[in-house]
This record gives C-alpha cells, structure tokens and sequence, in this order.
C-alpha cells in the first residue's frame, strides 16, 4: 500500500431527514453518530457520522442545498448521483453489518468476491442502500 499523506476526511451524503439518518447508520451501520444532539437543538447545520479516526460522513439535509454557492453550478449538484460509496471494514465487522442490516430488512445485494479497490482484491463485498438511496459498498480484505 502506498505511504503518503493524503487522505479522505469527509463525504458529504444529502439527506431527507438528519436525524433518522444518523440513527440508520449509527443502529444499522455501527458508526459513531456526532454532533447529533447539536443539530437537534440547532447548533449545527447537520450531524455526521465517523467511518474510523480520519474519516466522517456529514448528513446535511437536502434542505440546505439552495445555500450551496461555492462554486457556479453548486446548487444543481445536490443529489447528484454518486455511484457508490466504499466501507472497508475487518472481517468480524463486515458479517456484523450484513447482520444488523439483514436484521432491519434492509435489502443486500449478494456477496461478491474478489472485487477491486484501493487496496487490491477484497476478500468479500455486498451493496445496500440507506433511507435516503445512497448506496454503499461494504468490504473486507484479508
């Protein structure tokens, strides 16, 4: 794997609803749910969700996509369809979620081996989707 010093601090995930989606990923995800009680008394503009100790999820709610002016064009790209986001995740956390998702009907998509990411061939991966639509990709590699 290479060393080097970039990294991938935040994907922002536009949202229906904060709130239920930090409970989905918190509950039926297991990742750690910030600033949650903030953005219910609102002190923040959306709650997040940590995937490990470099990177974290926000949940900003769809609502707040006419305040995106950044850049031209920013306002038309909410929602704008990402094809997927990868969790890669030890073994034991990998069938945990498929369990916690399988336990809440969440639909999952087959288990499929071999598939290519950024550290090679992972050992076994499968899709789901949240609430709101955005799929992810779940992972593990030897």
């Amino acid at each position: 794997m290479t060393n080097n010093t970039a990294r991938l601090d935040h994907v922002v995930l536009w949202v229906s609803d904060p709130l239920a989606a930090a409970d989905f990923y918190e509950k039926a995800v297991g990742l750690e749910p910030l600033r949650v009680v903030e953005f219910a008394e609102g002190k923040t503009s959306f709650p997040s969700v940590r995937v490990n100790e470099e990177t974290i999820l926000d949940l900003a709610p769809l609502t707040m996509a006419e305040r995106m002016r950044m850049l031209p064009g920013s306002v038309e790209s909410a929602g704008h369809p990402v094809n997927h986001v990868c969790l890669a995740l030890p073994a034991e956390r990998f069938d945990a979620l498929r369990a916690r998702l399988e336990e809440r009907s969440v639909p999952v998509s087959p288990i499929d081996r071999d598939a290519y990411g950024a550290r090679g061939k992972a050992t076994r991966s499968f899709y789901f989707r949240d609430p709101d639509g955005n799929v992810f990709e779940a992972r593990h590699y030897e």
